[in-house]
């Protein structure tokens, strides 16, 4: 084996100087140590420009751009996004304009429900499961049934009708929930549901047939959305299937009705990555233009990171447009 394989020789290598060589890692992407006492911007500043932390800057100034330029900027979210604690940062969001559309499945309706009903929602599984309790709750069973039925008898969607239903009721805390908040600003949020997936569909309440057709009219009209998402920001956070495919759907139903949709920014946010935001958010959507970015972490940090930077982005943009009003000593031309 050693006279047929001898050990290869290395006099002969060729290499090159490491001044020329190209390198991915710079020290002027380096992080630069904290300081106490600083502000935010700086905080965002010294984190590294490398992987995630060039991405979160990427992400921020797609954002903050789409909503200088006055593009759409949407969020689909699964359910985790309430459950960590978020309805206050996705709503400040949708009033200050950044957040121009919501869409959320079916759990995610049930969870911002409850937080509107008692302030409080996410029960212990597996304790529950044990004895068929699980899921059974009665107030949210009734208020999202009787939404629910309305809808379907009206001819309207999901999130419309849940959002107007919580406002009426005048819920003690319909300031946190963010269908609540969608109707109040006529920002669409639209809700997407799976049959069988959500506990809701257990109850005898719940009315499967108007379900379907209001969360089809959700459908349609979260792809309407998808028509002005060129030059715009689309963001997944945390939904590994149902809001992927929807999206998938309503891009392909608007280009085959003729709308350019191409260039754009779509991103995926979670803590883990999954097969099909993979594909039908970062790669597949954009392969005629645009860009698409993983964001990996945990929503309760990232979500508040990212929109943190994209208010003081806005907000840095827009200091010189104010410093450039006239004053009324010095009119513009008519």
């Amino acid at each position: 084996m050693t006279e047929r394989f001898p050990p290869i020789r290395l006099e002969k290598v060729k290499t090159q100087s490491l001044s020329t060589r190209s390198s991915k890692v710079h020290r002027t992407d380096f992080a630069r140590p904290w300081k106490g006492g600083e502000r935010f911007t700086d905080f965002l500043e010294s984190l590294p420009r490398i992987l995630a932390g060039r991405k979160i800057r990427e992400v921020i100034d797609a954002v903050a751009r789409a909503h200088l330029d006055r593009r759409t900027v949407m969020v689909a979210m699964g359910a985790h996004v309430i459950k960590v604690g978020l309805n206050p940062v996705i709503i400040d969001l949708m009033e200050r304009g950044v957040i121009t559309c919501v869409a959320m499945n079916g759990a995610g309706m049930i969870h911002d429900a409850e937080l509107a009903l008692v302030g409080h929602t996410s029960e212990e599984v597996s304790e529950g499961l044990a004895t068929g309790a699980f899921g059974m709750a009665a107030e949210t069973a009734v208020f999202l049934g009787q939404a629910i039925r309305k809808a379907g008898e009206q001819g309207r969607g999901l999130g419309e009708t849940v959002g107007a239903a919580i406002n009426a009721a005048l819920l003690p805390y319909a300031h946190e929930s963010i269908l609540a908040a969608g109707s109040r600003m006529e920002v669409p949020v639209t809700v997407h549901v799976a049959l069988g997936t959500d506990t809701l569909h257990m109850h005898p309440h719940f009315d499967p047939m108007a379900a379907g057709g209001a969360t089809h009219h959700d459908f349609r009209v979260f792809a309407s959305v998808v028509t002005s998402l060129e030059q715009g920001v689309f963001l997944n956070a945390g939904s590994a299937v149902i809001l992927p495919e929807v999206f998938l759907k309503a891009l392909t139903l608007v280009r085959n009705l003729g709308h350019r949709v191409a260039c754009f920014t779509s991103v995926n946010m979670d803590f883990l990555r999954h097969y099909r935001p993979t594909e039908n958010v970062v790669n597949r959507p954009t392969a005629l233009g645009g860009k698409g970015i993983h964001l990996t972490g945990h929503h309760e940090i990232m979500l508040p990171l990212l929109a943190g930077g994209v208010i003081e982005a806005i907000e840095k943009r827009l200091a010189p447009c104010r410093l450039a009003e006239p004053s009324s000593a010095h009119p513009t031309d008519t």
